[in-house]
């Protein structure tokens, strides 16, 4: 995780063939600086999968294209959507449940309930491995439980505390949105699919996305932690904050 939350997300998934981004939230030199301390250069990327339009997930976008070799996996109804300030890239169009293959990754698209145009998530396979993205969702339907089974690293947003919200600085109508069944994930929510729902098999759990104002990364910590030994899991927890990077995951 190169960036994650409100003031920006991305992500690079790589084997040692292929380099891939996923989201582009990050100015050009901001993301260029953060690819540096692991040894990575943005020219280098081979991708770029968009999950969805919103500011902290594109807003690099239009001048990070430019400086990347390949195309951006874009679904149909998100591509318009974005201001590329008369500069269109190279655009590879999907349907979201499509999947493809970038290089020597497998990549399976799944659309997620969030107030976006087309919002997908994501599952990567490579080398007999899944790691599965799903960030900016308001509820955890069957398809996501579905959609995470069998991975090694599951990368999961776990938004607000709810009562941090409540009281917290949003207007009314903000917080109704972030609630809401289109808007983000609690941390009580996520600590309830791990009880029930997490596969004993996933060996990572990275939970980001985290609010600023509403949440605290060791709250999120310990919340997921109790969830995580009351199933007894060895699951290794990291918790993705914001202002930096997170450590390398190398699987």
């Amino acid at each position: 995780m190169l960036a994650s939350g409100s003031s920006g997300n991305c992500a690079l998934v790589a084997t040692d063939r292929t380099r891939l981004l996923v989201d582009a939230g990050l100015s050009a030199r901001e993301l260029s600086r953060r690819l540096a301390l692991v040894g990575e250069r943005l020219e280098r990327v081979d991708a770029i999968v968009i999950t969805h339009e919103h500011g902290d997930h594109v807003g690099g976008l239009p001048v990070v294209a430019r400086k990347v070799a390949g195309p951006v996996y874009i679904t149909e109804l998100t591509a318009p959507a974005i201001c590329w300030n008369r500069y269109e890239p190279k655009l590879e169009i999907f349907r979201a449940g499509a999947k493809l293959r970038i290089g020597d990754i497998d990549v399976e698209s799944f659309t997620i309930p969030h107030d976006a145009i087309d919002p997908v998530g994501y599952c990567f396979r490579a080398q007999g491995l899944k790691l599965a993205v799903v960030t900016d969702l308001g509820y955890i339907p069957d398809s996501i439980r579905f959609h995470t089974r069998g991975a090694d690293l599951v990368l999961l947003e776990s938004n607000h505390d709810l009562e941090m919200l409540k009281v917290g600085p949003y207007p009314w109508p903000v917080k109704q949105r972030v609630m809401g069944r289109k808007g983000h994930l609690s941390n009580e929510t996520v600590a309830e699919f791990i009880r029930r729902d997490l596969d004993q098999g996933t060996g990572t759990l990275v939970l980001g996305h985290l609010s600023l104002h509403n949440n605290h990364p060791e709250l999120v910590r310990l919340v997921a932690r109790q969830a995580l030994e009351r199933r007894g899991l060895a699951t290794k927890l990291v918790v993705a904050e914001h202002g930096g990077q997170t450590e390398v995951f190398t699987l």
